[in-house]
């Protein structure tokens, strides 16, 4: 574990500076396995508490050592070592966010953020929206969740098949666990997929393979975008500027029989292809078998091509991408850090894998929790002797990445910012506060809030968490029990002459079982929010039969809140025992409370911008 105080946090390269100031930025934690490197202390600085010995750079596992020097070397100045048991403001983890010493600061991973970016887990969260949205998130390969749904993988190759003759798909299975291109494979007919025999099956996803990349140099190649996700709610994506764009070492072709097994000619995974003999180390950001993602924008923008609308594209498929992932990373966080108590805020550093179709669209091929930050390359010397030497094209875009992220989240910003403007006035011969244009600009962009207009629309199962969480039995687990379940039908007033509550129960049975015989989750019992989304869209259904299924969710979603907020408002009113507010409460009905206009004004302009939005959303389908 290494903990250090950071300076001069704000500025990159092998000197600070001149004009630097002198200030420290608060506490830093990275926290490794087996991780202590910390330098001495700068002469004439008061020693801190004892800290471990430091270690060989040697000693270090390679990813953890190239991490240590992007964040210490490129980013801060000079540090010094501090006891382990002092709080800090920010915790970096190098692989998830569990660690029970935590109760305040910020912490550099979101719980369940891992769990959530498996190809299955994925994969199910953008096919739930594809169901909501078809249109919206075409830009998902086609997907299939192996072994439980082989079956219906089969008879829908063999109906699409049947239904165009001269389709000849490729696909391919990616493992659920693996990464680095571990046990991926592609196949050309369902039968070859490997689900016995000698080979362990393993849960794993299969896609239709895209048959027909963007081609740079003759090389299928795909993109590394780093996204920060700096806070949950309210929601804030930032995108890197520039990427990495990682190439095959073999010229591409389309799939054949003979060349489906040429792992340099289809995977563009960085781990696979450094083994290639055709490997290129690049030596600068243009060249080589790893560039930067702007060199081939350049290049594209040369021959004519609408770079700003592929850049617009992209930041739609992120921002697509995060909703669908934010409701259940809702669930996990008030799980970890429940309202009301005290604990940690959460950010967290994304890299998105994108593919480039040959007409420019871009694909998304999968969303990594833990990007790679590597700053060197393994080069060899001689036969069997490696030597890790610096990347100018790493270096370039991930100290950035970190650097700026590092900056977005400083706690203290704003204090500083605060304190500068109701600092007195300086005497003749006091110095000039920083200038903040001498530090580098910033590299990540904003996307949301800035376009959140443009997407608003879509956080429909945002909402459905919401009530979710709100049903939960006891604050801070992650599955929904009966008891709950039941709760939620009867304060949204959702059970009738036609849907018992007997029928309630046999809905949650059927669901809950069905989702955990796909092993979701055995720590806890009960129904998980895959299974309540499911079970939302049944209600969805049976009430709105004639609306598409996101107008039906919608409408359900805006009579449930409404429900919901007028019990409140009667659980209020009741509270405070206000004689004259309870004159406007009307009795129950069978359907549910009726709330007269004069009292409930700001419970039905509620009522009122939900319908607006309802409006909107429908005049924006008719537009398509």
């Amino acid at each position: 574990m290494a903990v250090g105080t950071v300076t001069g946090l704000l500025h990159s390269g092998s000197a600070a500076p001149a004009a630097a100031p002198r200030r420290r930025t608060r506490l830093i934690s990275a926290r490794f396995p087996r991780f202590c490197r910390i330098p001495a202390p700068p002469p004439g600085a008061s020693p801190g508490p004892a800290a471990p010995p430091p270690a060989r750079a040697a000693e270090l596992p390679s990813a953890a050592r190239s991490l240590f020097r992007c964040l210490f070397t490129h980013i801060a100045r000079d540090h010094f070592p501090l006891g382990r048991r002092l709080p800090c403001d920010i915790y970096w983890h190098g692989v998830s966010f569990r660690d029970n010493d935590i109760f305040s600061g910020q912490v550099n991973k979101f719980p369940g953020m891992t769990e959530m970016v498996r190809k299955i887990t994925l994969s199910r969260a953008v096919r739930t929206m594809q169901d909501l949205f078809p249109l919206e998130y075409n830009f998902y390969p086609r997907s299939w969740i192996l072994p439980e749904e082989f079956p219906l993988f089969v008879d829908e190759v063999r109906m699409l098949k049947d239904s165009d003759p001269s389709w000849k798909p490729t696909f391919i299975v990616k493992p659920d666990g693996g990464c680095q291109g571990d046990g991926i494979y592609l196949v050309k007919d369902p039968s070859d997929i490997r689900l016995s025999g000698s080979i362990p099956a393993r849960p794993a996803v299969v896609q239709e393979y895209i048959c027909k990349p963007l081609l740079v140099d003759k090389l299928k190649f795909d993109i590394r975008l780093y996204v920060l996700l700096k806070s949950l709610e309210p929601l804030e994506i930032y995108i890197a500027k520039d990427g990495l764009s990682r190439f095959c070492t073999e010229p591409y072709q389309e799939p054949t029989l003979k060349n489906l097994h040429q792992v340099f000619m289809h995977l563009t995974n960085y781990s696979l292809n450094i083994h290639s003999g055709n490997f290129i180390h690049s030596d600068d950001a243009n060249t080589g078998s790893k560039r930067t993602f702007s060199s081939i924008l350049c290049r594209l923008s040369s021959r004519g091509a609408d770079v700003k609308k592929l850049w617009s594209d992209i930041i739609s498929l992120v921002i697509k991408t995060i909703i669908a992932l934010t409701p259940e990373l809702k669930v996990y966080y008030q799980s970890d850090i429940p309202a009301g108590k005290p604990g940690p805020t959460c950010f967290q550093i994304l890299g998105f894998d994108i593919l480039l179709m040959k007409n420019l669209k871009p694909m998304l091929l999968e969303v990594n929790a833990n990007p790679s930050m590597r700053i060197e390359h393994e080069q060899e010397l001689s036969p069997g002797v490696f030597e890790n030497v610096p990347s100018a094209v790493d270096e370039e875009v991930k100290v950035a990445v970190i650097r700026d992220t590092l900056r977005l989240v400083d706690p203290h910003k704003k204090k500083r910012r605060d304190v500068q403007c109701q600092a007195p006035e300086r005497g003749p011969e006091e110095p000039l506060p920083a200038s903040p244009a001498a530090l580098p600009s910033l590299c990540l962009k904003q996307v949301f809030p800035k376009y959140a207009k443009q997407f608003s629309y879509l956080r429909l199962l945002d909402r459905v968490a919401a009530l979710f969480i709100r049903f939960l039995g006891v604050k801070g687990t992650t599955k929904l029990g009966p008891t709950g379940f039941r709760t939620f039908i009867r304060n949204c007033k959702l059970s009738n002459s036609n849907f018992s509550m007997a029928s309630v129960d046999i809905l949650y049975i059927d669901i809950t079982r069905r989702w955990n015989s796909m092993g979701i989750d055995h720590k806890e019992s009960g129904m998980c929010l895959q299974a309540f989304v499911e079970a939302f869209f049944c209600l969805a259904q049976k009430k709105y039969k004639s609306l598409p299924l996101h107008e039906q969710v919608a409408s359900l979603i805006d009579f449930c809140e409404y429900h919901l907020a007028a019990l409140d408002e009667k659980r209020l009113v009741c509270g405070r025992g206000v004689v004259e507010r309870r004159s406007a409460v009307v009795p129950c009905h069978a359907d549910g409370p009726h709330l007269t206009p004069a009292a409930h004004s700001p419970l039905l302009n509620r009522m009122a911008t939900a319908g607006k939005f309802a409006d909107d959303r429908n005049h924006r389908y008719e537009r398509c």
